[in-house]
């Protein structure tokens, strides 16, 4: 049974006329980063309508990072941070090669950071406009792209306060196109 599945999965995926076309409705995938509260993120990307507006949101973790404190190795701590973000992006294609299209927008990051030292552990959010390319293939189903998201605490733990301002968080993102 499972066979005879995974046969159809893969010929409905290679037959799909949409994998041939320069454009994409919606990809999923995985986002690296160099953010402050994502290092690796799932990815969905789907556009509003025909039109050149899309939303994309991202579910991010940034695996144990140790913090030494004050003057002493006794002040270590370890972080690990889970997100999620959400922002919007205003298309514009670049007409001298199909596929490929900027995009200027922005959006938002909800962040929890978990550590033995409860001075690092806690919620934070933040804003941040975003730009970037974006590049469909013509003959796969594959979208990638890039971005940056400087980004803006309004709240975090009380370790992090002394940082309101993230700069640079460059993203690279390869999604598979579902239609």
């Amino acid at each position: 049974m499972k066979k005879p599945l995974s046969i159809l999965s893969l010929a409905i995926i290679y037959f799909n006329p949409v994998s041939s076309q320069t454009t994409y409705h919606t990809a999923i995938g995985l986002r690296l980063g160099t953010g402050y509260s994502d290092l690796l993120s799932l990815s969905l990307k789907t556009f509003i309508s025909d039109g050149p507006g899309a939303l994309e949101f991202n579910l991010g973790v940034k695996p144990s990072t140790d913090y030494v404190t004050g003057c002493c190795a006794m002040d270590y701590s370890a972080v690990t941070m889970i997100s999620v973000s959400a922002s919007y992006q205003y298309h514009v294609p670049i007409t001298a090669l199909p596929g490929l299209q900027w995009f200027i927008g922005g959006g938002f990051t909800l962040n929890n950071s978990f550590s033995s030292n409860s001075q690092y552990s806690g919620i934070g959010l933040g804003l941040f406009p975003t730009g970037g390319g974006d590049y469909k293939f013509g003959k796969i189903p594959l979208d990638v792209s890039i971005d940056i998201r400087p980004t803006f605490r309004i709240a975090s733990p009380q370790y992090y306060n002394y940082e309101n301002f993230y700069f640079p968080d460059f993203g690279f993102s390869a999604r598979y196109t579902i239609y």
